[in-house]
């Protein structure tokens, strides 16, 4: 049976005690680039949040910014905290391929240490899907290293794989996208941030 979850499932209580916890949130590692992004998005507008995970720290941004907030992740330990953090936020267990968010439209869609672990083909269809469901004037933010490589994730050992920019700039201008920005955050994490047009 395939894992969903690019092997996050099996190391969720790690993840939780870490990343995943309320306390860390204020430190963690790119916040302020998301907090940035958030003024950017529509003010009370609807923000899909792919690979939410438990929530914090960058469901919370969201959801302190005033967005309704909707969460996709394919881990059950993942959701179930996430639940547990926010009751009344939506959050469906599935994988990002197959969301049914994907359904209705959005103002901004959050995509933090998503992407790459996906294979290339899944990236590309991906963003396709994102551009499709996000409203004109929608932005759409991931994360992606600014070279392309593969490697295996520090946490899962899965196989990642990052495009070049130059590869993410075509998958988002043939989707409809069009990457405004890109900036690294205190981790030397790479960011993307595209507007629809």
């Amino acid at each position: 049976m395939t894992d969903e979850s690019n092997g996050y499932e099996a190391i969720a209580a790690e993840f939780l005690a870490g990343r995943g916890s309320t306390e860390t949130r204020r430190a963690a590692i790119g916040v302020r680039v998301v907090e940035a992004w958030t003024k950017t998005v529509k003010p009370g507008g609807a923000v899909l949040d792919l690979g939410c995970g438990p929530g914090d720290p960058m469901t919370r941004i969201l959801i302190d910014a005033g967005f309704a907030v909707y969460g996709v992740d394919a881990a059950p330990s993942m959701v179930m905290a996430f639940r547990a953090r926010f009751p009344g936020v939506p959050v469906e267990r599935n994988s990002v391929e197959r969301s049914d968010f994907f359904r209705r439209t959005f103002d901004g869609v959050l995509a933090w240490g998503l992407v790459f672990l996906l294979p290339p083909h899944a990236q590309a269809q991906l963003i396709e899907r994102v551009a499709q469901a996000l409203e004109p004037s929608g932005r759409f933010l991931f994360t992606a290293p600014g070279q392309a490589c593969v490697w295996n994730d520090a946490m899962t050992a899965q196989r990642s794989e990052s495009l070049a920019p130059e590869a993410y700039k075509r998958l988002l201008e043939s989707a409809g996208l069009v990457l405004i920005n890109e900036t690294d955050d205190e981790g030397d994490n790479h960011y993307y941030i595209s507007l629809k047009p």
